[in-house]
């Protein structure tokens, strides 16, 4: 089970911390990302981190704004939003890769077997 939480209401230029813990069942984890869904739109890309060496690749869209991080011990992944625009409301989702996949399939929502159940992020102008 992926549990994700941290979202909010935040005005335009505000930070805020997104969090995702792997708890049940043991998993098997390669590595975690975040995904993101605004209404009427497609589930996109955000970001997303191996779990053992630690590369992170985002979206364009939020690079050098956001942060995804983790931490083994607790099996939880983070991502740190800054500077947040209108445009950056949505649900949000982590998602885990349980088995290594192309890197080619890293941004897209086939490329991840379990998700969570995504947390909504709200930016007021």
């Amino acid at each position: 089970q992926l549990q994700a939480s941290g979202g909010g209401l935040i005005q335009a230029g505000g930070s805020l911390r997104l969090s995702c813990a792997a708890s049940g069942r043991t998993f098997s984890t390669y590595a975690m990302g975040w995904f993101r869904q605004a209404p009427g739109k497609e589930r996109e890309f955000v970001a997303a981190i191996n779990w053992s060496a630690g590369y992170t690749y985002y979206a364009g869209s939020v690079k050098g704004r956001f942060t995804i991080s983790k931490d083994n011990a607790k099996k939880t992944v983070y991502l740190q939003m800054s500077s947040l625009k209108p445009e950056d409301t949505a649900v949000y989702y982590c998602a885990l890769q349980s088995a290594r996949k192309a890197l080619s399939m890293w941004r897209w929502t086939s490329g991840y077997d379990y998700w969570g159940q995504g947390t909504q992020v709200t930016v007021s102008s």
